[in-house]
């Protein structure tokens, strides 16, 4: 056996041993020793195969499975095939999500060479994620393979060395091996602080919060200003319109802000935690970077926060009355508006998530008009909300979801909400092999021609109207009918609310594009609008 097989076969074996479930392939000629041994290994029932054609849509697809509990490596060749894994290795590193990548590289003696597709591959992703270099010398067997000091929430990276010959003699038969356990989420632990009562307190769920958070605003009496994708936005304490009360009188009584997860959608909830006069309790949030972009006056890293009983009911009932006063004033202003809007797209998919569905939302506006619009969850309908937030890119949404949906094999059924221009970032997506394994996920697309969150920015005020298009509009033109039709994805088009709800009430199965026409041109105003409500009377 060349040592370049009996490397990748080992590589494969420390794979199956730490969890990993799902591997997805870019095709490259350096990798081929990992590609046999990962084919061989799904054959033996060990592990699910994945193709991709492109190295960015593969790690992102990993990213996805991963991120919903799966545990995925990504596969590729060397030189610039690493650095297409580079956004999805990012987002996976600030979000503590724990992707494995298997890059393939020249022997050591052709570095600092001009061998063709070498590069400097050792630390490519930086500091962030160090990197374990194998060779077939150094790495005997499938134990010496995983790092021993691998944080079970964080990327790991290993760079294989291959020599000639890559194609192996045989075909591998493995024999049963010990599966290790997949994702879990990272517990909060037991109650380790006791939370005095008195302060007027509510709890802020960032990204991957989870129920601990929502348990804990209940048990307290607290009002919980939940993000969509933060796994709390269930039950009688999440506000629906939270960020709007941020903005009213209401939120200057604040004392205590309790925070978990990654808190990013917001610039209220990020003003609120600013606040000199704002005690913050911090709960922790996974990511190489876990440490607030503010002061926290008291952290509970060890377990969780707890109460003795619960707090006065008036101040949770406080902001649950103009909570219900801003949603309904909410609900007659967009029923009021002539065309669709995006916020009403957002609240026709969130109820087409049924119980023990999936929802993989895009960045920029989906997710915030999603935050405003998100449906009054039950607790333990095992609905999952889930986004890229690690570092909120739009890049890689499409193949995310696919991920996402591959990944969580008992949804009830699978959706994703993203913007036209996050659409077109990762459109080849959507380019699969009649060989692959394809979930059903109907993808809506809020096609508004252009990047309408910038309307609502500083840069989209009247100042600067006379460049906006040009530099921040970017208006596409893009026929999405026929983009679709490329890859042969079903495809439809729908201009109303009414004809959005059918769509979502007729997926097709497989995947599919429904695309929601709205318009852009009043974005900055309407929003305004929204903004404005909770101000009003």
């Amino acid at each position: 056996m060349s040592p370049s097989t009996r490397l990748a076969r080992d590589v494969v074996t420390a794979l199956v041993t730490h969890g990993v479930t799902e591997v997805v392939l870019a095709p490259g000629s350096r990798n081929a020793p990992l590609s046999f041994a990962v084919h061989d290994a799904a054959a033996a029932g060990l592990l699910r195969l994945h193709t991709r054609v492109d190295e960015r849509s593969a790690a992102f697809t990993a990213l996805g499975m991963t991120r919903v509990g799966a545990r995925a490596a990504v596969v590729c060749t060397s030189g610039t095939a690493v650095a297409n894994l580079h956004p999805a290795v990012l987002e996976a590193a600030h979000a503590g999500v724990p992707l494995v990548v298997l890059t393939a590289d020249r022997p050591a003696r052709l570095r600092g060479t001009g061998a063709n597709q070498t590069t400097d591959q050792v630390g490519v992703f930086g500091r962030l994620v160090p990197t374990h270099d194998l060779a077939a010398d150094t790495a005997p067997d499938a134990d010496a393979v995983w790092p021993a000091t691998a944080d079970p929430y964080a990327v790991v990276h290993l760079n294989v060395q291959l020599d000639d010959p890559l194609v192996p003699e045989d075909r591998w038969v493995p024999g049963p091996a010990a599966v290790g356990p997949g994702r879990t989420r990272r517990p909060w632990g037991e109650v380790s602080d006791v939370l005095p009562l008195g302060p007027r307190t509510v709890v802020v769920a960032g990204d991957d919060a989870g129920p601990p958070a929502r348990t804990l605003a209940e048990q307290a009496g607290w009002p919980l200003l939940a993000e969509p994708s933060s796994g709390s936005r269930t039950g009688t304490h999440a506000l629906r319109c939270y960020r709007l009360l941020l903005t009213t009188p209401l939120a200057a009584e604040v004392e205590r802000v309790v925070v978990a997860g990654h808190p990013t959608l917001s610039r209220p909830v990020q003003q609120l935690l600013a606040r000199a006069d704002v005690e913050v309790v911090d709960v922790g949030a996974r990511g190489v970077w876990p440490a607030r972009p503010y002061a926290v006056d008291r952290r509970c890293d060890g377990g969780r926060p707890g109460t003795d009983g619960a707090d006065d009911p008036a101040w949770l009932e406080r902001w649950r009355a103009a909570d219900r006063d801003v949603s309904r004033r909410l609900d007659a202003l967009l029923a009021a508006e002539p065309a669709l809007t995006p916020w009403e797209v957002a609240g026709a998919v969130s109820r087409a998530v049924p119980p023990g569905g999936l929802l993989h939302v895009g960045a920029s506006n989906p997710v915030r008009d999603l935050d405003l619009m998100v449906a009054p969850y039950a607790v333990g309908d095992r609905r999952m909300v889930v986004a890229n937030r690690g570092l909120a890119g739009i890049d890689g949404v499409v193949s995310s979801a696919i991920g996402s949906a591959l990944g969580r094999p008992a949804t009830t059924r699978a959706l994703a909400l993203m913007g036209d221009v996050t659409f077109l970032h990762d459109s080849n997506g959507l380019v699969l092999g009649p060989d692959e394994p394809r979930p059903d996920l109907q993808l809506v697309v809020v096609n508004d021609d252009g990047g309408s969150i910038f309307a609502t920015l500083e840069q989209g005020g009247p100042d600067h109207a006379a460049v906006f298009e040009r530099l921040f509009g970017t208006p596409h033109g893009v026929d999405l009918a026929a983009l679709c039709a490329a890859t042969r994805t079903p495809h439809w088009r729908v201009d109303s609310l009414p004809e959005l709800e059918q769509a979502l009430a007729s997926p097709n199965g497989g995947i599919e594009v429904v695309e929601a026409r709205v318009g852009r041109a009043d974005r900055r105003a309407l929003d305004e609008r929204v903004r404005a409500l909770a101000t009003e009377g």
